[in-house]
This record gives C-alpha cells, structure tokens and sequence, in this order.
C-alpha cells in the first residue's frame, strides 16, 4: 500500500457512541453536515445517534398501526448521503484499506447496488479519495442517479429492475476481468457490511430498548426485529439482539412478487432495495425465525399518505395523530421503510405480542428518494385527498393481513441456507466447505469478534499518523 496518508474515519465503537469521538472532531463534523457535506470529516457523522448522543428513531402511534404494541423505527436520513447504508460502505471499505486490499491511489471500486447502498459507496468512496463505479439498474428511481453523481461516482445501468441482481453481477464480472485495478465492493458477501448492522445497529437497538422501557414503553427488551433483506446486512442486527435476548424474534422480509426464500420464488418488484432472486452470503438464514412478505404495490399506496397534503391532513385530523409526528413520517419514511413497519404490525399479529411487547425496525432512507415514483403513483392512482387516505389507513395499516408467513422451523432454515448454493458456490466462486462452515454459529461469531481487532487496528493507524 502506498506510504501516503489515508483518509479515515470513526471506529466501530465511535459509530455506536459518537461521544467517544475526539470533541474537536465531532463539532467540526457536526458543523460540516450542513457547511460542507461533502467534505470528508462528515465521516464521523456514521451514527444512529446526533450530536446530543440522542438515538434517532420515532415510536408508531396505535393510531396509524391498529396495534397496541409499540413499534419504535430507527430513522436514518440524518446520516450522510441520508441513508444508514453509508455506515457498510465505510465499514467494508475502511476495512479494506486498513488491512492492504485496496489502495485509494491506484485501486477503481465498483458498488454492485440497487440503490442505497451504491449511493453510500459513491460517497464514502468520494470523501475517502477513491474513485468509483456504480453499478445499478436501469429500472431504479432518477433521483438515486442523480445522488450518485452528485457524489463524484460514474454509473453503469443494467438491464430491469430491483430484483434483477444477476446482471449486475455479469457486469462486475465483465469489468474484474478487463482491469487488474478492480476492486468489486460486494455488498452481498463482504462481512464489513454484516459487522456494521451487527455491532452498531444491533447495540443500538439494544439500548434504545431500555431507553424506551424507562418512558414507560416496552418492557426493556425486543420482542423482534423485522428487516427486509436486500444485502441482508440490516438483518445482522437481529444476530446482535438474539444474543441479549435469546427467545427474540428475528423477521427477514420479501416482496409477494418475488419471494426467494419463502417459495423459492422470483420475479420483479419495486420495493426499492429488497428482495433479489437470490440469498445473499452474509445472511445468517440459520438465525432466522420467519420469512414474511409483502405487496410492492401496498408499500407505495401507503407511502403516498404521507407525500400527499390529504393524506397528510386525514392523519391529523380523522386519526388524532399529532401533526410534528406526521412531519417526521413525511420525510423519514421511504418505499422499503413502510415494508420493514408492514412487517412489524405482521410480526406483532402473528406472534400474538401485546402493550408490554416491543417490535423495532427500520427507516432504511426517506421521501427525497421518491418524488419521481410519488408523481408516477399520483398518475396511476390520483391524488391522495382525505376520504382516500382514510380507506388507504385503515385496509393497509388496519387490515394488515398475517398470510404470506413462513415461520422459521428445521426444515426451511435448512432449506434457506441450500439456496445459497447456487449463487456463491456455482456462480461466485466459493467452496462447499465454506458453505457448510455457515452452518455452525463459531463462524458466525468469529466474523463479530473481528470488530474490536479492525478497530485495534484503525486507532493503531491513527497513532502511526500522528506528529
């Protein structure tokens, strides 16, 4: 690796308590976010938490989910690129650096993505000094275009849409074998990604449970974590979780129109970042309790509640919900974020959870990457007025049906675990042993202990560049 000085970011442990950054750097970084977000000490704004060490999340009123069990979202627009994506990207390319894979003065990086994760590569590699290829497809929304580029990024498109991984990956092949100087940044198989949701996600969600129970909701601990998977890096938090709460509930969801693990299934959807005909490597499938799946369609009529004024007004004023509350929704939640609640409202009837229960999920980005598919909805459907977003509450969010729910016993997490086969090992270049070695939680864990010897490594680094 050259000599030269690397431009580097939080530790695994800063990102999970940001008050442990050096004061200097966090208030130059706090003051950046909105002075010069491009600049590249906004790297230490990777965090679920804000400047006051205050976790970012909302709790769902019964209201708008026809549940008493309370549902608390993390929110990730505050993080750069405005979405929590960013915090794999740097995690899997900080990594990376450290450890003499890639060299930022020589190396080209491809993020292989259906939207926010190549976003986040675009930025993290942009501000790191990298230079970038996105991969993505064609059929994504302009607005994720438009933010790759903003970042300095090229985009290569692919042919289809959301599910259509494959061709991504004939992509990434075509351009590992035309230059030596390709490093693919994986999303799907590198443990960076698997190790930021488990350690920083997954803490987090841990101490938001107590947060809640001393307001007086839940009872201090998570009844179950609900995350669609589309590197099924999120999900990794429920590893986390399980392991402070064993009888814990971890819930993978799929879109209806495409559902891989649940039926073996394929097809394409429009859930923006979920759901791509196949079952990604750093899943652990072997952890998982249900696979429940919903409508691509639903998730949008419902996220156009929150974008139409009617929508919006029926909210506050037919439902009681309080107007701040409706503000937040209106920018926190994107197309993916009403499928992880439509999961926890599902996870709550399936399991029968009651007040003293507590479900979290996750806000994976948020309307700014909608209004191209909000205007197209608003052609195809009209405007949501107030006696529509009555009905659209009350069938979607109310109504929520429990069918479309495979609970995770021996045999389909065996069965979930197969379907690996046919990407990594006859596509993607893995061995059957490796393969099998998945099965057994040791390597599991050995891939979340190596978050205290990365970060070992990056203060060593650091300690290296002073003076």
């Amino acid at each position: 690796m050259s000599e030269r000085r690397l431009i580097t970011g939080p530790t695994f442990e800063e990102m999970l308590h940001p008050n442990l950054i050096d004061p200097g750097i966090r208030a130059k970084a706090h003051e950046a976010k909105t002075s010069d977000p491009l600049d590249s000490i906004n790297l230490y704004n990777i965090s679920w938490r804000d400047m006051n060490n205050q976790i970012q999340y909302v709790v769902l009123p019964p209201e708008l989910t026809g549940v008493d069990t309370p549902i608390a979202v993390l929110t990730s627009v505050h993080f750069p690129s405005g979405s929590h994506k960013v915090g794999a990207t740097y995690s899997v390319l900080i990594e990376k650096e450290l450890f003499g894979d890639v060299d930022p003065w020589k190396h080209t990086l491809v993020w292989p993505s259906t939207g926010n994760y190549g976003i986040g590569g675009a930025y993290v590699a942009g501000r790191m000094g990298c230079n970038s290829l996105v991969i993505l497809p064609e059929e994504m929304s302009q607005e994720r275009f438009d933010k790759i580029e903003a970042y300095g990024a090229q985009v290569i498109k692919t042919p289809g849409c959301e599910s259509n991984v494959k061709e991504i990956y004939d992509k990434t092949h075509e351009l590992r074998e035309s230059d030596p100087d390709i490093r693919i940044m994986n999303q799907f198989e590198e443990m960076g990604n698997y190790r930021f949701h488990y350690y920083v996600t997954g803490n987090t969600i841990v101490d938001l449970a107590k947060e809640l129970a001393a307001q007086g909701i839940g009872s201090g601990k998570v009844s179950a974590f609900t995350s669609a998977m589309g590197s099924a890096g999120t999900i990794a938090a429920g590893d986390r979780i399980k392991q402070e709460w064993p009888d814990h509930k971890i819930v993978g969801l799929e879109p209806i129109q495409c559902p891989t693990l649940a039926l073996n299934g394929y097809g394409g959807h429009d859930i923006q970042g979920i759901g791509d005909k196949h079952v990604t490597w750093i899943h652990h499938v072997k952890n998982t309790d249900a696979m429940m799946c919903i409508d691509d369609i639903e998730t949008k009529l419902a996220l156009q509640i929150f974008a139409d004024e009617g929508g919006r007004q029926a909210l506050v004023e037919d439902f009681g919900i309080d107007p701040a509350l409706v503000d937040i929704f209106a920018h926190r939640f994107g197309i993916s974020s009403i499928c992880n609640i439509f999961g926890a409202i599902k996870a709550v009837k399936h399991y029968g959870f009651g007040p003293d229960d507590l479900v979290v999920t996750i806000a994976t980005d948020g309307m700014d990457r909608y209004p191209s598919v909000m205007e197209a909805m608003r052609q195809t459907y009209g405007v949501v007025d107030r006696t529509e977003a009555i009905a659209r509450v009350r069938s979607l969010f109310h109504g929520l049906r429990t069918d479309w729910v495979f609970d995770g016993t021996a045999d389909n997490r065996e069965r979930w675990h197969n379907l690996k086969y046919y990407t990594w090992v006859e596509q993607q270049g893995k061995t059957v042993d490796e393969l099998e070695a998945q099965r057994c939680d040791e390597w599991w864990e050995a891939e979340q202990t190596r978050v205290g010897e990365i970060d070992a490594k990056l203060r060593e680094y650091r300690q290296s560049q002073q003076g």
